[in-house]
Parts: C-alpha cells; structure tokens; sequence
C-alpha cells in the first residue's frame, strides 16, 4: 500500500492449475486493505494463460463498478505484454512495459538541450536521456507519438523505437546511419562561407518543408496557446500593460493548422544520408511559421546578447557565425535581402521571441543564471520599442 495504491505483485506462471488460487488470494488482499486503486507488477511474471486473464478481467470490472481508479499492470516483460496486446488488455488496462536497461559507459557525448542529453551507443543508434526520472516517460511518449504523426504526413522524422532505462534515468533509442546535425557542420563550416551557405539553403528547405505541412484538426495543442500559457507566468518581471498588448497581438493571429515543430534550432535538426532528419518532436504543436522563427532568433541573437561566450558554450561556434545564420535565415525564408522589409518581420518576431526568451529565465535552471536580471532588464526595454511600433503579428 502506497497513498491508497494497492500493489499486488505477480509471480512466474498463472494458468488453470493456480488461476483460481491467484483469484482468491487478490480477492483477498483487495478486501482487507481500503484502495483506490490497483496495480499489479508484473516484473516476475513470466507467463499468464486465458484463465489468468479472466482474474484480472474481474478485477478490472469489481474496481470499476467500486468506482475505483483504472487497473493498471506494471514492469510488464515483452511475452506477457504480447499476450495483453493480442487478447485486447491493453485496452482495458494501463500497462507498461519493463525498460530494458542500458549503460552509458564508452558511449561518446554528442550534445545537450533543455529536456536532457544526446549520446551515441554505436555506429547506428543514438540515445536521447531526460533528466527527471520517471516523470519524463510521459514525455518520451508524448514525443513518440507526435513524431509519428509528423512521419505520417511526409516529415522527414526521426522515430525512437524503443524507451530504455538509464540508471535511475530514461531514455529514447533512435537508429540514425551515421548522422550529424546541423550545428555539427556548422562548426566544420564555419570558415568556409560557401559551405556554410550551402548548408544554410539546405536548412531553411527543411524549415519550409516542416512550415507547409498540414495537419488535421485538433492532433497537436496550438503554438499560439502555448504561448499564451507562457505569457501568463510574466507577470512578475513585466507590467500589465506590456502583457495585454502582447496577449492582444497573440489572440489576434488566425487558427493555423500547419506544422510548428516547437524549438527547430540546428542541434535538433540532423543531417542523415544527406537529407535533413527532425528530432525532439515532444514540442510539435501548429500554428504560424513565427512560432518556430521566434526560438531561432532566442538560440541566435538573444542568448549571445549579454554573454558574448554562450554561442561557443551552447553551439560550439563564434557570435559572428550565429548573426551570420539568423541573417541566412531570414533572407532565405522571405526571399528577401530588403533591409527595410527584414527588419520589419524580426520586429514581429523578437516580440514572441521576448516571450519565450523571459520564460525561459524565469521558469528553467536559468533563473539562478548572474545574468538573468540583466536580461530581462534588456528585453523588457527592447518590447517598449518594438510594441511601439508593431501592430500585427502576421508574418506574410
């Protein structure tokens, strides 16, 4: 018993010889101990035949009838989750399967985001490890399945095909031929401008491509929405008349069902085979193209703004080189070198860009950062002048 959890452990085989004794015995485990809910563990089951199936189906139907929470199994190895999913328990039931367990050891150190760190196992396969222990496999799900819809409407995706366990860690296993991201080439390109560029063009491909694919209906939250949710936790470093008017421009953008992927800097795009390859997709959401330019610029211009070393510590490569890229990218994505026009469009984007950039620093690790309060300082002065001078959010 665990806050009103009854735990009942689940050992070896379970089939007509004993089913009727395993039934008793739950029976009488869930008798004398109040619950609201009930989970079996399956770790040390190794087989359960029709007739360990219809105890669990009466537990399942007793508990809800008792208006209990939903019968959920446990550490559920590969055969007895197999012989769920074939017989339909799956759907009737929570179950989740036992993480096979993996060592970092000699694995190489490729980079590292928000949500946790990217290591290579082999040749063939990379690990994706989060940081908050079980509290991230909802996470690790939520970006499975998101990238399965990406793949599913043509969206070069890199799919994890398998949860592991990491220690007292998590992590997602992809199978990627020899890939390297983009911000890997950047930093062997980085003094070869012809390269870079070439790079570059190879990019901003990928992010249109990513820009004009279609979503249907209500498959992912809305980009515009997460970001009136970030807005709301402002209030503490911004004055209410600044957060009205960024809510109104906010509120103000149409419904937008193209594909937002939610943080497209360079490290979460790879380069695989020659063709780009979409990673951390937990942020998949839809909306207008703004809402992914508007991270691009928070990575390239408002990091490096007071910390002239984050682009080194963060990408690995010079400030110069990351003005280079956010110039690269907003000209190859308007098609467009007119100063005038350019400077318009960033307008609009620093603005959203403000928003995510202040609730980074004040909702992650960044907040115990010594340059935070500078920060904010500068980007609450940067929004009085763009807000005077920007009425729409429309990006064209």
């Amino acid at each position: 018993m665990n806050n009103s959890v009854l735990v009942i452990p689940l050992e070896g085989k379970i089939d007509s010889v004993n089913a009727a004794d395993v039934g008793r015995d739950i029976a009488k485990r869930r008798a004398e101990q109040e619950h609201q809910a009930v989970i079996f563990d399956a770790k040390q089951l190794t087989f359960i035949s029709s007739a360990g199936l219809r105890v669990i189906m009466q537990v399942i139907k007793e508990e809800k009838v008792q208006k209990n929470e939903r019968v959920s199994m446990i550490e559920v190895g590969p055969e007895v989750y197999n012989i769920l999913e074939m017989t339909g328990f799956t759907e009737f039931m929570e179950v989740q399967k036992a993480y096979r367990e993996i060592s970092l050891e000699g694995s190489e150190f490729i980079a590292e985001g928000f949500f946790g760190k990217v290591y290579r196992l082999d040749e063939e396969t990379i690990v994706k490890v989060y940081g908050d222990g079980e509290a991230s496999i909802p996470l690790i799900k939520r970006e499975r399945s998101r990238a399965k819809k990406a793949f599913v409407k043509g969206l070069p995706t890199a799919i994890s095909y398998d949860i592991v366990r990491v220690g007292d860690q998590y992590g997602s296993v992809f199978e990627l031929l020899q890939a390297r991201s983009f911000n890997d080439w950047t930093q062997e390109y980085e003094t070869d401008k012809t390269k870079l560029d070439e790079l570059m063009h190879l990019y901003v491909d990928c992010l249109k491509q990513v820009h004009h694919t279609e979503m249907e209906g209500d498959e992912l939250p809305m980009a515009r929405d997460n970001m009136l949710e970030a807005l709301n936790v402002l209030q503490e470093c911004l004055p209410a008349d600044m957060l009205g008017r960024m809510r109104d421009l906010l509120i103000a953008l149409p419904d937008d069902v193209h594909v937002v992927h939610g943080d497209l800097q360079m490290k979460n795009v790879l380069l695989c085979d020659g063709e780009p390859m979409l990673i951390d997709m937990e942020t998949l959401c839809t909306g207008q193209p703004i809402f992914d330019l508007q991270g691009l610029y928070v990575t390239y211009r408002a990091f490096p703004e007071d910390e002239p070393d984050n682009a080194m510590n963060f990408l690995g490569i010079h400030t110069e080189t990351t003005a280079y890229i956010w110039q690269r990218i907003m000209e190859l994505y308007f098609g467009t070198q007119d100063k005038a026009v350019l400077r318009a469009l960033e307008d609009k984007i620093r603005i959203v860009a403000s928003i995510r950039f202040l609730n980074l620093l004040v909702t992650t690790a960044l907040k115990e950062h010594p340059l935070t309060e500078l920060r904010i300082k500068h980007t609450k002065e940067h929004l009085q002048e763009l807000l005077a001078r920007v009425d729409s959010l429309d990006c064209p």
